[in-house]
C-alpha cells in the first residue's frame, strides 16, 4: 500500500480561511508566536523556505513578512534573516535615561559597538546648537547599542570639549556616554525633538534593517547649569522601539 505524502506542519495550519493569501500567512505566523512554538529570537523560515513549504508566491510571502515587521512582530536583519521580535523596547518621552539601564531593567543584556570616536572643529550649525564659536573643538562619537545582540539604537553624539575634556579617553563599551557625562557634567536641563525618518543606507546597515524601514529619530540637547553639554541624534528602528510619556494637567 503506497505511503501518503508527508504534510508540511506549517501548511497544515493554513486552513481554508477566505482571507487573502498574505493575510493567511500572517495569521499562521502569529499563531506560531502566540502558541510559543516560535519564541522571541526564533529564526523564521526564509522567504524561499516559506514559498516551498506553503506553495504561495514569493510576493505573497514577502508582503506578509514585511507587514509583520512593520507591526513589530518580526525583526528582519539584512544578511542574517528574519526573527520573532521581543516586545518593543520603550523609553520615557520626557526623561533622559541611560539606555544600558533601560535594557537591564527589562532583564535583557546591553552591549555596544563604537563605530568612531574623535575630535573635530564645530561647523556653523554645530556651533549654534552647542552655543559655541565656529571652529571651536568638539568631540564626536558614533555608537550602536544592542539589546540581546540586536541593534536598537544609533547614538550620534557631539560633546562640548570644554565641559568634558577627557571624553575621548573613555572606554564606551564599558560605560555609556550618558553615564560618563552624568559624572562630569550632571544634567540639569534637556530638550527632545522627535521625528519619523527613513534611515540612510549606512544607518540601515548599522541597524541591520531593510532600506525604507521607518525609524524614530530623537534629537536631544542637554545642559549642565547654563553650559550646553551635548547634541545627539538617537535613531531607533520603528519596529523595535516606542516612546511613552505621561503628563497631568
Amino acid at each position: 500500500m503506497p505511503t501518503p505524502p508527508a504534510v508540511n506542519p506549517l501548511a497544515a495550519q493554513m486552513g481554508d480561511s477566505p482571507a487573502p493569501l498574505y493575510a493567511r500567512v500572517k495569521q499562521m505566523i502569529t499563531q506560531q508566536i502566540k502558541s510559543g512554538n516560535w519564541p522571541p529570537h526564533h529564526r523564521v523560515p526564509s522567504e524561499s523556505e516559506l514559498v516551498s513549504q506553503l506553495g504561495f508566491s514569493r510576493m505573497t510571502i514577502n508582503r506578509a513578512l514585511r507587514e509583520m515587521t512593520a507591526d513589530g512582530l518580526l525583526v528582519r536583519m539584512q544578511g542574517v534573516g528574519t526573527f520573532v521580535a521581543e516586545p518593543k523596547s520603550q523609553s520615557a518621552l520626557f526623561e533622559v535615561n541611560n539606555i544600558a539601564d533601560e535594557i537591564a531593567a527589562r532583564g535583557h543584556q546591553h552591549s555596544c559597538k563604537v563605530i568612531s570616536l574623535g575630535e573635530e572643529a564645530a561647523g556653523s550649525e554645530r556651533a549654534a546648537v552647542l552655543d559655541m564659536r565656529e571652529g571651536q573643538k568638539v568631540f564626536h562619537s558614533l555608537i550602536v547599542h544592542y539589546e540581546n545582540g540586536i541593534p536598537v539604537q544609533i547614538e550620534d553624539r557631539f560633546v562640548n570639549a570644554q565641559v568634558a575634556p577627557d571624553y575621548l579617553k573613555q572606554d564606551f563599551t564599558q560605560q555609556t556616554p550618558y553615564a560618563y557625562l552624568s559624572q562630569v557634567a550632571p544634567l540639569t536641563e534637556g530638550e527632545h525633538v522627535v521625528e519619523a525618518i527613513l534611515a540612510d543606507p549606512k544607518e540601515c546597515k548599522l541597524l541591520q534593517i531593510e532600506p525604507g524601514e521607518p525609524c524614530l529619530l530623537i534629537r536631544r540637547r542637554t545642559w549642565s547649569g547654563r553650559q550646553p553639554v551635548t547634541a545627539a541624534r538617537l535613531i531607533h528602528p520603528g519596529s523595535r522601539h516606542r516612546l511613552e510619556g505621561r503628563f497631568s494637567k
